[in-house]
């Protein structure tokens, strides 16, 4: 009886393994691959390999919640993650590192060959040394690997370019629909379930992609979704896809400060019925073409000065400042000293009694070091920043006691105290988004009068602890005067910086698919 009852449950367990395997047989094979960055041509900084963050192959789907093992879009499919890099923005890619991350890519896509479809997961604002259109090599490489007949589906950063190149590699594609980037996550997954949803109802790839092209070239302080006219137009996008025969629509912002063709807005739609695709690209195009004289910062800005003397007669706590300049997050080098100097030389900020300023922050290894080995209270000197953009200030010599350590295996931090001014140094540049990264060097928000941060619109944590918030137009790789900035290869008229040009013809062009 007793082998029976063991012999049957041998049968089981081996049924169970074959219709597993059957399964994953006959579900779909997608490959998920991408390398995300935004690249600043205006910086002298170059952004190399160790400054990417790199999945391979298993460790890739960490990076999507609605991936994991319980999640519902994870059971349609049988999933074949070979690498996605990605990076804080910075300077143009070295070529030598960006033909390393390529052909690591390919070689992971080449171990599970072949594939149903591929989720291409890129920002769309990558520049590299002696490349046009980066995303767009990078496709048609990922292309010759897979072929053409896999469904590529891309997400987006709304601030990619997308040139016709890219657009017709992929077959669907979308974009976040918010600035600041709240809906990242809900776009990746959107991107990822049009893409299953084609596979399962074997329609897979759209009749028609249309793409418009918009001679308009914005940053993104100007262009947020939390404000107008962004705020509506972008609104429109959703119920745009909801019309019969639309699968997906995207408005792109375009990314303002790189110096390629590609660079300016566009937007895309894609679907089945031609007629609603074209008209609804059209009308879309249209809108964000008639808004145009309409987009301005979303905060106050005025110079570095005038941000000063607002704050310091302010009684809100913490009066924010934007450091727009030299943004990390939007492709500065990080470590320009122009506001620091000013900020320095100030008197109100001389005397330990002044003014409570947190400065985040400024990279200075030296200063790093030296603060770790010597101690909290001990008084230390050393040069920090200017070791990448010394255009507009040379590195300070700076002098003060150590507040607060905080050690990093991959980036250490620590506070000096001088006069009334707390500077984070950094032994890296280091973007500050969140409210945890202040608390965690002991600092209480509520109770700093000033808090200046390398940022352009503030992220949402830091933006939801403002007491008030301007945006000065200070110095950088990144600098807001888009007008005094050295274009050469972007297409002209382009506005705002042809402020008097015509109107354009916004052609609705079919892009075709690869064959």
């Amino acid at each position: 009886m007793k082998k029976k009852i063991v012999a049957s449950f041998a049968c089981i367990i081996l049924l169970g393994f074959i219709s597993c395997k059957q399964q994953e047989t006959t579900l779909p094979r997608i490959g998920i691959a991408g390398i995300a960055i935004e690249c600043s041509t205006f910086s002298p900084a170059q952004t190399t390999e160790d400054m990417f963050r790199i999945s391979k192959e298993e460790n890739v789907l960490s990076r999507y919640p609605f991936l994991q093992e319980d999640s519902v879009l994870y059971q349609k499919a049988h999933w074949l993650p070979a690498m996605v890099s990605a990076a804080t923005p910075g300077g143009i890619v070295t070529k030598e590192t960006y033909e390393s991350l390529l052909e690591q890519t390919l070689e992971a896509l080449r171990k599970n060959l072949p594939y149903d479809a591929l989720f291409f997961d890129i920002h769309g604002a990558m520049s590299v040394v002696g490349l046009d259109d980066p995303e767009g090599d990078f496709i048609i490489k990922v292309r010759e690997v897979i072929g053409n007949t896999p469904i590529i589906s891309t997400c987006m950063d709304l601030h990619g370019n997308v040139s016709q190149r890219l657009a017709e590699n992929t077959d669907l594609i979308t974009c976040y629909r918010l600035a600041p980037h709240e809906d990242a996550m809900e776009s990746k997954r959107r991107a990822v379930a049009n893409l299953v949803a084609r596979l399962e109802t074997g329609k897979g790839r759209p009749a028609y992609k249309a793409w418009v092209k918009i001679p308009i070239l914005l940053p993104g302080e100007q262009t947020s979704t939390r404000v107008e006219p962004a705020k509506s137009l972008y609104a429109a996008v959703a119920p745009a896809t909801e019309q019969k025969g639309i699968l997906d629509a995207g408005i792109w912002i375009g990314y303002a400060w790189a110096d390629e063709p590609r660079n300016h807005a566009v937007v895309m739609v894609t679907g089945d019925k031609k007629k609603t695709v074209q008209q609804t690209a059209q009308r879309l195009a249209q809108h964000f073409w008639d808004v145009r004289h309409e987009f301005d910062f979303i905060a106050p800005t005025a110079s570095l000065e005038e941000c000063l003397e607002a704050a310091l007669k302010s009684d809100k706590k913490p009066f924010m400042i934007s450091d727009m300049g030299d943004n990390p997050t939007a492709g500065g080098a990080g470590d320009v000293t122009w506001t620091l100097t000013q900020l320095l030389e100030r008197e109100e900020f001389k005397k330990p009694s002044g003014p409570s300023l947190i400065y985040a922050s400024i990279p200075g290894p030296e200063m790093v070091k030296k603060a770790v080995a010597a101690g909290i209270g001990a008084r230390v000197k050393a040069y920090v920043g200017a070791m990448v953009d010394d255009r507009y200030a040379p590195p300070i010599l700076l002098n003060g006691t150590v507040e607060c350590i905080r050690e990093n295996p991959s980036n250490s931090e620590v506070v000096i105290k001088t006069g009334s001014l707390h500077v984070i140094v950094t032994e890296k540049r280091k973007p500050y988004h969140y409210r945890e990264d202040f608390e965690n060097l002991g600092f209480k928000p509520e109770e700093t009068d000033i808090i200046m941060i390398k940022v352009g619109y503030l992220p949402v944590s830091v933006y939801n602890m403002r007491g008030d918030w301007m945006m000065a137009l200070t110095r950088g790789g990144v600098d807001q005067n888009l007008a005094e900035l050295p274009y050469e290869r972007i297409d002209r008229p382009m506005f705002p910086l042809d402020k008097d040009m015509p109107d354009p013809v916004l052609e609705v062009i079919f892009i075709p698919f690869v064959d």
